[in-house]
């Protein structure tokens, strides 16, 4: 241990159909191997959370969050190793140098949640005989700190670790091909990473952040310029009106890409282009748009999240109107001190009241429209909303 410390470990690898997934195996409290060998202490295969959940759906900086939550199960844990240790192939920061390992039952609960089909059948083909090997695991700890390995040079020689009658009957040839790749790795590691395809990488949060944030704005970039060559094109062989409204448009949304890279898109600049592009074509019918459906959804979403300020407020109005509950403003004066004012854009409009010169009709119909916004904000504050609230509940 203290020679092989100072080395950097190569962690030895599962094939799971096209997923590779590296594991060690933990020994107790303090201690890990990266070699099997029957005769010790009974081993716990643990298996790397960065391998387990490459290519799903879950965004890298979600990834502490799923660990967090399978650990608390027993599922997974986080070994904090000692700064003795280096890792080939994955970019750990010094000041943790902790990774996120998996039980075996781990695996299949984390492949039956995110994995698909094919890739949980895969998962069970590959992995069942240690599943069924490893029934009686106690469930994992939150963390443990690691600071010993235990491989020996009596676990170095693969007869010695294939004596064992019973573990001869469970290796299929792919286990074999680990346990092997286990030994190689015990006697040639000697900091070479090797094929580094496989490699992770397993860095800080902020650090991985960056890094994909680049890359997608190297892509993003590069399919820009293409389109902008084509855009040229398209300009050269194309002369008509109609034509010409849309490069505006397409020039419009150019703008806002230039003042977002500098830092400097405003609301009204991104106003003006939704509202272009909305105007720009017909998006069909109210019974069948999908972008009104959308923007709708949209909306609703941003005004149901407003519920608890909007509560705030209602409270501290009544509190502060308790001894005239009955001499209350005019609706108009309510339904401007209490809600949003877009609810009320929105239901003006809706209602046909937006005509500033319709002033009278707008002043009678008021009280209809913080009926509605009383309703739909579940906040009840005059009588009338009371009395029809108590009205409907009871039918």
């Amino acid at each position: 241990m203290s020679t092989w410390s100072n080395t950097p470990l190569t962690f030895p690898q599962w094939d799971v159909g096209p997923r590779k997934i590296r594991f060690i195996y933990l020994a107790n409290l303090t201690s890990f191997r990266l070699t099997h060998c029957p005769k010790k202490s009974p081993l716990v295969p643990l298996y790397l959370g960065a391998d387990i959940f490459s290519n799903t759906d879950i965004r890298v900086e979600n990834h502490p969050r799923y660990h967090a939550k399978f650990a608390k199960k027993g599922y997974a844990t986080k070994l904090t190793f000692s700064t003795a240790f280096r890792f080939d192939g994955l970019r750990v920061p010094t000041t943790t140098n902790s990774l996120w390992f998996y039980s075996i039952q781990g695996i299949f609960r984390v492949a039956f949640e995110l994995y698909s089909k094919q890739e949980q059948l895969t998962v069970m083909d590959n992995l069942q005989d240690v599943w069924k090997s490893q029934i009686n695991d106690s469930p994992l700890e939150l963390n443990y700190n690691i600071s010993i390995r235990l491989d020996s040079e009596v676990c170095k020689s693969i007869p010695e670790m294939c004596q064992e009658p019973k573990k001869v009957k469970t290796l299929n040839s792919q286990q074999i091909g680990v346990v092997k790749e286990s030994v190689d790795v015990s006697q040639t590691d000697t900091g070479s990473s090797g094929d580094t395809s496989a490699d992770h990488n397993y860095c800080s949060l902020v650090e991985q952040s960056f890094q994909t944030q680049l890359k997608s704005i190297q892509t993003t970039l590069s399919s820009l310029k293409l389109k902008l060559q084509s855009l040229e094109k398209k300009q050269c062989s194309e002369n008509n009106a109609y034509c010409t409204q849309k490069f505006k448009t397409a020039s419009l949304l150019l703008d806002n890409i230039d003042w977002c890279l500098d830092g400097n898109l405003e609301e009204k600049h991104l106003t003006q282009t939704v509202l272009t592009l909305l105007g720009a074509e017909r998006w069909g019918s109210v019974y069948s748009s999908h972008l009104i459906n959308s923007v709708a959804c949209w909306l609703g979403q941003q005004f149901h999240g407003a519920n608890s300020c909007i509560s705030q407020k209602v409270e501290s109005f009544k509190v502060e109107h308790i001894e005239r509950i009955t001499d209350l403003p005019p609706a108009d004066q309510l339904a401007t001190e209490l809600f949003p004012e877009a609810m009320q854009t929105l239901m003006l409009h809706w209602m046909g009241l937006c005509d500033e010169a319709n002033l009278e009709k707008r002043h009678s119909e008021y009280p209809i429209l913080l009926l509605i916004l009383e309703f739909a904000n579940h906040n009840l504050i005059t009588g009338a909303a009371h009395v029809l609230y108590s009205s409907l509940i009871c039918r």
